[in-house]
């Protein structure tokens, strides 16, 4: 049987979802979905929750206005269906699992007394608008629409009429209860042609406010049907409004997609005050009293606002794009860096902030490693340069130019930080010697015919095995710099790792196979299926090499028994393939990156830890053996120096005898 693995925390927010932060009316916790996890979090201690029932990607996220109930509803592949799930926030539940839209779930909307949910299905599930019955979890009503919808909205004081806003108009809907139907009126924007995005109601149902993708605001008074007034008065919002808010006052927060945050009054519709967030701003979450918000962007960031003067505060940063590698310092498990698209970044492991971001602008950085000494972070870019940072300051340490032609894909580090072995996109291996001052190419290794995606060294620096998506894996000799042996294998290998014994060898790839290796004769000792769906991307062993992880395409992150080959735990919460996965050096945590930018942190199961502790720590029989053997050999001290004499008295004879027959 398999156990699930529990998560312990995660980095990441996925930030291109519209409303996907959400703060609770409770004032205390931020929901946000990652991945196919939704994540609750506690403003002040941090400490996080998660519900998990997807099995991909979440595409849209609400909160009741009670704060009882949280809704979410996600992607899947063409032609399947899409779950929406309503959740009890209290007990951190499933209430129900509605099934009816295909493919996606693009808005979600509570009603005023939370009696009903309204879903809006995407362009695959022929805009389908469907209001269920919340208690029952029954399927009320629905209606197709010809037009793609963006969003749906209940009023704020009633529980039968929504806003829909679709790509060319706006509609407001009305449930008929009597015929079982949903009628609709459009509101009427005279000549005035746009594509809207989304919608914010007032207090009163009087006025909503439509935004645009080119980048206006439209006050639409909703008793009428008819568009009043436009807004800003001189200039457009760059890029589209992708979210807006509604103020006490009647004064509108607006959300553009060039990263402005802006505030415009509701009696002369100009822009009263603005401020600059890095990313296209996607939600805006307001507190009870209305006094601060939270703001979302694409770039995955999280900003405390006021609403007055709009002066951001960064609360939360993470990945925005695909993660490619993760690595921690030599036996230090507080800290530990990741690398992705323009950047570089280091995390404190307990608390999970952000220390130090290393950029480097258009670029992507492939591979990162701590030098054994801690004293410089030496990673691989896209431009083919290997790049040293000091690990406090980010400050550049070094660089060796011109590494490898089409870019650095794998380094790593000897144990005595003297040398760098590093692989490249066209097959090279090549190892440099690092001193003071001097960077120098030692030995350029070219065998492999293609990219290098996994570098190895020995303890004793005198041999790495590098795999590459050739089909091959080489083991090097570091001294000689050639080639010891090459094991063959109709896959692309995407990992090697040595066993902590370093007399067998780990490989996995595009076959979906885990080998096991003899580095003796190179002989395959045993294939385990590693995944079922995809191609198995990564592998971390632990350090007595009883257990050892893998991640892939399938998004499972796996514990397995090193002899039985038997996967023990599983763990699910990754959207996008794990690129890399890396036990931390207190063996207490496992950390795993995907292509989604998400960073899960999964504890590891006691049971692994007891194993370890087993095996350290002398068992009961052994001590006993040892108080014995002690015992004895005092009782052995305290003997007579007569009986001592005694016993060595027959090998004395016969020396004595020697010499007397000489003698004679």
């Amino acid at each position: 049987m398999q156990s699930e693995l529990e998560i312990q925390a995660v980095i990441g927010f996925t930030g291109k979802i519209t409303q996907g932060l959400v703060l609770h009316p409770d004032n205390e916790h931020v929901i946000y979905p990652l991945g196919s996890t939704i994540v609750v979090r506690h403003i002040i201690t941090r400490q996080q929750t998660f519900l998990r029932g997807h099995d991909n990607q979440i595409s849209v996220i609400t909160v009741s206005r009670t704060g009882d109930y949280v809704a979410s509803g996600q992607k899947t592949y063409m032609g399947f269906q899409a779950d929406i799930i309503i959740w009890d926030f209290k007990d951190r539940s499933m209430i129900h699992r509605l099934k009816l839209h295909k493919v996606l779930i693009q808005s979600l909307s509570f009603s005023y007394n939370e009696l009903y949910l309204a879903s809006l299905g995407g362009i695959d599930d022929k805009n389908m608008l469907i209001v269920w019955d919340i208690k029952a979890g029954k399927a009320l009503y629905g209606t197709p629409n010809r037009d793609p919808v963006n969003q749906v909205q209940f009023y704020n004081q009633s529980d039968e009429k929504m806003i829909a806003v679709l790509n060319t108009g706006v509609q407001i809907l009305t449930i008929d209860k009597q015929n079982k139907k949903i009628q609709s009126v459009d509101v009427n924007f005279g000549n005035v042609k746009r594509t809207f995005n989304c919608v914010a109601i007032d207090k009163n149902d009087k006025f909503c406010y439509c935004g645009t993708k080119t980048g206006d605001v439209f006050e639409v008074q909703m008793d009428m049907a008819i568009y009043k007034r436009l807004a800003p008065v001189k200039k457009l919002f760059s890029q589209g409004v992708n979210c807006l808010g509604l103020l006490q006052n009647g004064d509108i927060i607006v959300g553009a997609g060039d990263g402005m945050i802006a505030k415009v009054s509701f009696q002369t519709m100009q822009i009263v005050a603005s401020s600059e967030l890095l990313g296209g701003v996607t939600s805006i979450s307001f507190t009870n009293d209305q006094t601060h918000f939270f703001a979302g962007t694409s770039q995955s960031n999280i900003y405390w606002l006021d609403t007055e003067k709009l002066i951001p505060e960064l609360r939360n940063t993470c990945h925005y794009e695909r993660i490619n590698d993760v690595a921690f310092p030599h036996n230090y498990s507080d800290v530990f860096a990741t690398s992705s698209l323009n950047d570089i970044r280091v995390w404190n492991a307990k608390n999970r902030q952000e220390l130090l971001r290393i950029q480097v602008p258009n670029l992507e950085c492939w591979a990162v490693a701590f030098m054994n000494d801690g004293k410089s972070i030496v990673s691989g870019w896209s431009d083919g340069k290997i790049r040293a940072f000091l690990p406090q300051s980010g400050r550049l340490l070094y660089v060796i130019n011109d590494a490898h032609i089409h870019g650095c894909t794998s380094l790593t580090c000897t144990s005595d930080c003297q040398r760098i072995i590093s692989g490249g996109s066209e097959g090279e291996v090549r190892v440099w010697e690092i001193g003071k001052q001097t960077q120098v190419m030692k030995s350029s290794m070219k065998e492999h015919r293609g990219r290098v995606w996994s570098i190895q060294v020995r303890r004793n620096n005198e041999q790495a095995v590098s795999a590459s998506a050739d089909g091959s894996c080489i083991i090097w000799d570091l001294k000689s710099f050639t080639r010891v042996m090459c094991l063959f294998e109709s896959t692309l290998f995407k990992m090697v790792l040595y066993h902590p014994e370093e007399s067998q060898l780990l490989t996995t790839g595009s076959d979906r196979k885990i080998t096991y290796w003899e580095t003796f004769d190179g002989q395959a000792i045993r294939m385990l299926d590693g995944s079922e769906e995809g191609e198995v991307n990564a592998l971390a062993i632990t350090k007595e090499g009883e257990h050892f992880v893998s991640g892939g395409e399938d998004k499972e992150v796996k514990l397995w028994g090193y002899d039985e080959g038997i996967c023990y735990f599983k763990g699910q919460g990754h959207s996008g393939t794990i690129t890399r996965i890396t036990i931390s050096p207190d063996q207490k945590t496992i950390i795993s990156v995907g292509a989604e930018g998400a960073i899960f942190i999964w504890k590891m199961p006691e049971s692994v830890i007891n194993s370890k502790a087993q095996q350290e720590l002398p068992t009961v029989q052994s001590v006993k053996k040892q108080n014995e053997f002690q015992q004895q050999q005092q009782q052995q001290q305290q003997v007579p120096k007569d009986a001592q004499s005694q016993k060595s008295n027959p090998n004395a004879k016969s020396v004595k005898s020697g010499t007397k027959s000489s003698k004679k």
